[in-house]
């Protein structure tokens, strides 16, 4: 006699809502809505795919939580770009600031960024060189005017990444300064950094413009190593300040943010350099 089959659970029946997120997803991955696409009203796609609204909202809703779909009040839903694609739930995993996870993803960036300033330094055309310029002297002027450099900076890195054409490493960018976005808001905030951060894209951009891979790859590296300082420095106050205790290191064991130089915690606010 063979063995007994062992029981299993039985699988349960497709809802309404799981069997139009299916029919969503498969638009989008097949490229019928294409990134910055406008999805169709909602009557449209209810009568399209014969359900109701309130399904249709349902799958609408489970698709932006995952970063598939940006919806926009008074403007419609749009198809996010594809290195967007589960950034909101990767985002929720590592916000618990971690160190260990944060040091893998700041390690995981520069890697990723110092060799594509090296192949943008390559394969760069003359347009992705003056658009890189473009955002940095906007850096400049948002300096000058005293308004965040955020979104430029950002910009910057995704034109180094888009200059070096290979888009499995633009999305990787994408995807890691996605998750990163509120430490990195933080960073910039703190006083002198902007200026700091200006100089070292200035050098970046000089090297892609000569054409000199080492210089750009070397130029990418200094600048993230300061961002890991930094970035670190940012987290460690933020714990302090919002009353956590203990803080993960890969080094060595968990300290308490008692137990840490009071020096050291100010060291951001009073001094405001890298």
């Amino acid at each position: 006699m063979g063995r007994p089959i062992k029981a299993v659970t039985a699988i349960p029946r497709t809802t309404i809502t799981e069997a139009a997120f299916e029919q969503l997803i498969a638009n989008v991955v097949n490229g019928t809505w294409a990134a910055g696409d406008r999805l169709p009203p909602e009557r449209d796609l209810c009568q399209q795919f014969g359900i109701a609204r309130t399904s249709l909202r349902e799958a609408l809703k489970a698709m932006e939580l995952v970063g598939m779909l940006d919806s926009r009040v008074g403007d419609g839903t749009f198809v996010c770009e594809r290195s967007e694609f589960l950034s909101r739930p990767l985002l929720w995993a590592f916000t618990g600031t971690d160190h260990n996870e944060l040091q893998d993803i700041m390690e995981a960036r520069t890697i990723i960024e110092e060799n594509l300033a090296g192949l943008a330094a390559e394969r760069a055309s003359d347009q992705d060189i003056a658009n890189i310029g473009e955002v940095v002297q906007e850096m400049s002027e948002s300096i000058a005017a005293g308004t965040s450099i955020l979104e430029a900076d950002m910009r910057f890195h995704l034109l180094v990444a888009k200059a070096a054409q290979n888009e499995v490493l633009k999305n990787a960018v994408q995807l890691l300064r996605n998750v990163m976005r509120q430490w990195l808001y933080y960073k910039v905030l703190i006083p002198n950094v902007a200026p700091a951060v200006l100089d070292r894209h200035r050098a970046i951009y000089r090297a892609i413009a000569a054409r000199k891979p080492s210089a750009a790859r070397s130029a990418m590296r200094r600048h993230l190593e300061e961002t890991v300082q930094l970035v670190t420095q940012v987290v460690e106050q933020h714990e302090v300040g919002s009353g956590k205790k203990v803080v993960k290191t890969r080094s060595g064991p968990a300290k308490t943010a008692a137990s840490r130089p009071a020096a050291k915690m100010k060291r951001i606010s009073s001094k405001g350099t890298l």
